[in-house]
C-alpha cells in the first residue's frame, strides 16, 4: 500500500484509535468545526486546516490515504532471523541440551544473555557441565506472545570457553547488566551458533536460518513495547480490530471475535473466530515500516480511519484486501 499524505495535527494521543464516530474523519482530533466527513481531495498544506479551531496549534504528523495494495512488493513480516533475533532479546531462560560422556542427550534449564551479534552467554556450574568433548549442543528458547502464540527457536553449535581475558570480562559485563548478579569468569560459557530453526508456534513447520543470517539480522525495534500496545488495543479498541478484519481481508464468513496477538516494525497478527468455532490467524502489514511506538500508533490511527471511511462508503476500498489466511490447529492458541 503505497500512501498519500495529508499532514495533520497531533497535540496529545489519549488512545490508539479515536473514540467517536465523528472524530474518526480526521484521526486525533477531538475538536471540530464541521463533522462533515472528509471526501477523497488533496488538501494543501499551506492552508489553514478547516476542522481546527484557530487557536489550535498543532504538531505535524503523517495522515495517510490508501490508494494502492497493502505493502505491495515489499516485505510484509519479519524474516526467521529477525524473529529469531528478537526471540533471543525478549527472552533469558531456554534449555540447553548437550551429548552427556555416556552419549545421551541431556537437556537442561538455562539462564542467558546475548551479545551484540545474539551469541548466547551462559553461566554454568560443575553440576551443569555434563556434556562430552565434542561439545556439541543445542539452545531451544520460546517467547509466549500474549498468551496465545509461543513462536520458538533452537540455536545449534559448539558450547566453548571463551579465553581471551578482555572478551570474558565484556561478556561478565552482559551478564550483570541483564540479571544484576556478577558471574565467576570461570563459569562463563558461550553458544557459537551454527545454524537456527525457526517455528513460528507449536506443531508448525520451521525455517532454517545460517549462521551469518541469524547474526546480520536486528531484533524488532518494537519489541520492548509490542505487549503493551496489543494490551491497549485488545482492551480498549475491539471494534476496531473487527473492522480491520472485515475491511483489509478478505473473508468468506462472519468474524464471531478478533484479538491482536503481536505487533512489528512491518504489521501485525490477529487470530480471529467465525460463528463456526474455528480459529485462523491473519497477518495484516503496514501501510509503511515503522521504528517506533509512536510511528506505529500513529499507522493504526490512519488505518482505523480509512477503514472507518469505507465501511461508511466515504471513500472507496481502491487497495488489494489480504487474501492469505491460516487456520490455528493447535489447541493452545485458541482464543478463550
Amino acid at each position: 500500500m503505497v500512501l498519500h499524505t495529508q499532514t495533520f495535527a497531533l497535540n496529545s494521543l489519549p488512545s490508539i484509535f479515536p473514540t467517536s464516530p465523528f472524530c474518526r474523519n480526521i484521526s486525533f482530533f477531538s475538536t471540530f468545526s464541521s463533522i462533515e466527513p472528509i471526501r477523497r481531495s488533496t488538501l494543501s498544506l499551506t492552508e489553514k486546516n478547516p476542522f481546527l479551531k484557530s487557536s489550535y496549534q498543532p504538531l505535524k504528523c503523517s495522515l495517510s490515504v490508501v490508494s494502492e495494495p497493502i505493502q505491495k512488493d515489499l516485505q510484509k513480516k519479519p524474516s526467521p532471523a529477525e524473529v529469531t533475533r528478537t526471540i533471543m532479546e525478549l527472552t533469558s531462560v531456554g534449555t540447553l541440551s548437550t551429548l552427556t560422556q555416556e552419549g545421551f542427550p541431556l537437556g537442561i534449564g538455562v539462564r542467558f544473555v546475548v551479545d551484540p551479534e545474539g551469541t548466547p552467554i551462559l553461566c554454568l556450574n560443575g553440576a551443569n557441565r555434563q556434556f562430552s568433548l565434542d561439545r556439541r549442543s543445542s539452545l531451544h528458547v520460546q517467547l509466549e506472545q500474549c498468551r496465545t502464540r509461543s513462536p520458538q527457536c533452537t540455536l545449534q553449535g559448539s558450547l566453548d570457553k571463551p579465553e581471551d581475558r578482555m572478551i570474558l570480562k565484556k561478556l561478565q559485563s552482559l551478564w550483570e547488566k541483564r540479571f544484576g548478579e556478577k558471574v565467576d569468569e570461570d563459569l562463563v560459557y558461550m553458544v557459537s551458533v551454527e545454524r537456527v530453526l525457526q517455528m513460528e508456534d507449536f506443531m508448525e513447520g520451521g525455517a532454517w536460518v545460517t549462521a551469518s543470517e541469524y547474526r546480520n539480522a536486528d531484533p524488532d525495534p518494537l519489541r520492548d513495547v509490542a505487549e503493551k500496545i496489543v494490551d491497549e488495543i485488545n482492551s480498549e479498541h475491539m471494534d476496531d480490530i473487527l473492522r480491520f478484519c472485515n475491511i483489509y481481508v478478505e473473508l468468506e464468513f462472519q468474524v464471531k471475535e478478533a484479538n491482536m496477538i503481536w505487533v512489528d516494525r512491518l504489521g501485525f497478527d490477529v487470530h480471529l473466530s467465525s460463528a463456526e468455532g474455528e480459529t485462523y490467524e491473519v497477518r495484516i502489514p503496514f501501510p509503511r515500516e515503522v521504528t517506533d511506538e509512536k510511528g506505529a500508533k500513529s499507522s493504526f490511527n490512519c488505518m482505523s480511519q480509512f477503514a472507518w471511511e469505507v465501511e461508511k462508503n466515504y471513500s472507496a476500498p481502491t487497495f488489494e484486501k489480504v487474501k492469505q489466511l491460516k487456520h490455528i490447529s493447535y489447541s493452545g492458541s485458541k482464543m478463550a
